[in-house]
């Protein structure tokens, strides 16, 4: 049986001219069996990379630019970039119509959401306030507890319904995507975990298992399942196409 291959975004061009990944997310699928390819920003034949992969990452980092979902600009919004967006609503919008198994984390948990139309919130503390820390100042990881509905996939996968991961982010979903469903919240009720019913093979999350996965099951297990999923997707494929 091949290794399955994971495709996991990037952040968009820094001031060097270098398109970067936290190491944390390629270690947690290598880790669990997989083998990555990194996507950049601008990619233009990312129909051609779908057709290849055999599971996706869409991972953290900036702000969605609010054109994409009709919302307002914020002073706390930083490191918009076009060019990412411009690639990821798509590619999230066909990994799910190919019902491809992704695991979409932060950022990335809202571009699924968005691609299928909601809006968020600008910045939490103007809605939720500060009682729980979301992220440290200026921009830094904080732990705090999120409560998942038992009935999901989710937490038959993490083995837990109650976790204390590492949250990074300042926004939130605030009208989830159609077909969309909150399953998942931190204590001050900021929506943290989202199912979509009718995609089996997409797994939402708003925090961060990659900081935490080397030291915490729960959230190892979410890398787990990607390359569970994405090698019996990729056996199935094959026979199919042996079959035709």
């Amino acid at each position: 049986m091949s290794t399955p291959l994971i495709g996991i975004t990037t952040y968009g061009e820094n001031r060097n001219g270098s398109f970067i990944l936290p190491a944390d997310y390629v270690e947690s699928v290598r880790r669990a069996g997989g083998a990555v390819v990194l996507l950049p920003p601008g990619e233009a034949h990312f129909e051609e990379v779908l057709c290849r992969i055999d599971g996706l990452i869409l991972a953290g980092g900036g702000d969605i630019d609010p054109v994409r979902y009709g919302g307002a600009s914020h002073k706390t919004m930083y490191m918009l970039d076009e060019r990412r967006d411009t690639m990821e609503l798509p590619l999230a919008q066909q990994a799910m119509d190919r019902n491809l198994p992704t695991l979409a984390i932060c950022r990335g948990c809202q571009i699924i959401n968005i691609a299928l139309g909601a809006t968020l919130l600008p910045h939490i503390p103007d809605v939720y306030g500060e009682k729980v820390k979301h992220r440290l100042p200026p921009r830094e990881p904080v732990p705090h507890e999120v409560q998942v509905n038992g009935d999901t996939r989710l937490a038959d996968i993490m083995g837990a319904t109650c976790v204390n991961p590492m949250s990074w982010h300042h926004q939130a979903v605030d009208q989830p995507g159609t077909g969309v469903e909150v399953i998942g919240r931190a204590p001050d009720n900021v929506p943290e975990a989202f199912d979509v019913p009718e995609k089996e093979n997409l797994i939402a999350i708003q925090w961060h298992p990659e900081l935490t996965a080397d030291r915490d099951p729960t959230q190892q297990r979410l890398f787990d399942w990607l390359v569970r999923k994405s090698t019996e997707t990729s056996v199935l494929s094959a026979a199919k196409k042996l079959n035709e």
